[in-house]
């Protein structure tokens, strides 16, 4: 990761920066290039993202305090009242849909800027000579 231009930039806190999906950088210019793609580099500061790989973190996060509990929901209700079909695609369906898919971008826009911030990077293993 290369910061010899960073210092000209004041450090912005992740959490803003990223889930509004801008540049950690300069909080300026786009993060994405699509829904979860991220762009090359900023349009305004040329930051380059190659240094970002949230991996499957922001998946992880949304699985656990998202899909998890929204599951269960539909789960208890089935069992608990036995409702319609027509229940699960009216309650059930969306409540999944609108707790799994919004809250990938800025988790994975404040993963990404989170790493920037915090410069880091894939771990080296150091030989010694002993």
């Amino acid at each position: 990761m290369n910061h010899q231009d960073d210092y000209q930039y004041p450090p912005l806190e992740p959490w803003r920066v990223g889930i509004k999906g801008r540049c950690p950088r300069c909080g300026e210019g786009h993060l994405f290039n699509g829904f979860l793609k991220l762009a090359p580099r900023c349009e305004v500061c040329g930051l380059d993202y190659s240094f970002a790989d949230p991996a499957d973190g922001p998946a992880f996060f949304v699985i656990i305090f998202g899909c998890v509990p929204s599951i269960l929901f539909a789960v208890w209700a089935e069992v608990s009242f036995q409702p319609p079909f027509w229940f699960h695609l009216v309650v059930s369906l969306p409540l999944i849909l609108a707790t799994c898919i919004p809250p990938l971008r800025p988790l994975k826009g404040w993963l990404v800027a989170s790493q920037f911030h915090h410069k880091a990077e894939e771990g080296k293993l150091v030989r010694r000579n002993d």
